[in-house]
């Protein structure tokens, strides 16, 4: 399957639309990741697929398989730098047709420790590049190994 792009999409389009809630940590075989700039849950990512498409039936088994692995490499990273005592996993897309997963760590002193994450903007928000590329730079050099 080729590379579908939709220039209407923030994953797809990148640029300002993504970076209304995303940074680009990096590029990994199948998935561009994203540091969430609400980080409430610190370390939480975006995983996204280079395919638009709206289910993960619409690519192709190696593809999927691709796309997971690229998930469990996040994963492994944001419990090397962050330490969480889990990482829950969230496919949505009821609105943004993008097959993407928000890998949200989770923390038994938190406040939604045994529930669902909550997607809060006011919270913890990273506002400034420099913020950031702090918590991407350790991300980021965690997936290189």
């Amino acid at each position: 399957m080729s590379e579908v792009k939709d220039m209407n999409c923030a994953y797809c389009a990148k640029g300002e639309l993504v970076a209304k809630f995303g940074y680009e940590i990096c590029e990994l075989p199948a998935s561009v990741v994203y540091l969430f700039k609400e980080q409430s849950h610190p370390g939480r990512c975006i995983v996204a697929s280079k395919h638009h498409v709206s289910e993960m039936l619409e690519i192709s088994k190696e593809e999927r398989a691709a796309f997971l692995e690229d998930c469990v490499t996040v994963s492994e990273a944001i419990h090397k730098v962050f330490n969480p005592d889990k990482v829950n996993y969230g496919m949505y897309g009821d609105t943004g047709h993008h097959l993407h997963m928000h890998l949200v760590p989770k923390y038994k002193d938190e406040f939604e420790w045994g529930g669902t994450f909550a997607m809060d903007p006011n919270l913890k928000k990273l506002t400034t590049d420099a913020e950031c590329e702090e918590v991407a730079a350790k991300i980021r050099a965690a997936i290189k190994g």
